[in-house]
């Protein structure tokens, strides 16, 4: 898997474009305040050939968020596992322990596989931020710009069956898209030939629990598409 520079702009000009940005891509140095270019893109070149050089990489990456952050949270999971769950961004107790969805939203997310038969240990999790944003904030769009050339990477190394994506953000980074999760679920998704199933973020699902059966039935076309 390589990603050169040239890629990565056109990833990044994609992704300016759609958080409706586009101005700080084209016009980086004219802006006020100013984003330097290493600010946005990694300064060596983007070049994996093993999940563990993307995981390097990810540590080497020049994001403000790691001045708050305790840890860099990778991943958690069985890496040639069928499912791929990508969440937001780590809370407080995934930044403490260095591992996605191990609070609350985790022992929901947990409780939700095994209702369909799936244990934790036989899917792989990550994030589309690896850091905890300050308070729990929404990730900016550049941070997630940022992150999405590794993620994107990331799922290219799993090459999972299915991809379960967990909230907004997650999904409108993934599939590209402006559409929330109510208008998305419940239907046919792909992501690079990877059938795609959006769904509610526990997170959401604690404060909002009557969503919980809306979230169930998305968890059943997850087993249904292993079978």
């Amino acid at each position: 898997m390589d990603c050169n520079a040239q890629q990565l702009d056109q990833f990044l000009k994609k992704w300016y474009q759609t958080f409706g940005i586009d101005h700080v891509f084209y016009d980086l140095n004219s802006i006020k305040p100013k984003i330097k270019k290493q600010e946005i893109f990694h300064e060596k070149q983007t070049s994996f050939s093993t999940l563990e050089d993307l995981k390097k990489a990810v540590l080497e990456i020049d994001c403000i968020l790691k001045k708050t952050a305790r840890n860099t949270v990778f991943s958690d999971g069985k890496p040639n596992s069928d499912i791929m769950i990508i969440g937001e961004a780590p809370g407080q107790e995934e930044d403490e322990q260095g591992k996605p969805f191990v609070g609350q939203s985790g022992k929901l997310l947990d409780n939700m596989l095994l209702s369909v038969g799936i244990k934790r240990s036989d899917v792989y999790i990550s994030n589309i931020v690896f850091w905890r944003p300050p308070g729990n904030r929404t990730p900016s769009a550049e941070e997630i710009a940022l992150c999405m050339p590794y993620v994107e990477a990331h799922v290219s190394f799993i090459k999972p069956k299915v991809l379960l994506l967990l909230g907004s953000i997650a999904v409108k980074s993934l599939l590209n898209t402006s559409e929330g999760i109510s208008r998305l679920r419940g239907k046919k998704n792909i992501y690079k030939n990877i059938d795609v199933i959006p769904t509610f973020h526990p997170a959401y699902l604690l404060r909002s629990p009557g969503q919980k059966a809306l979230a169930f039935r998305d968890f059943i076309s997850l087993k249904k598409l292993l079978a």
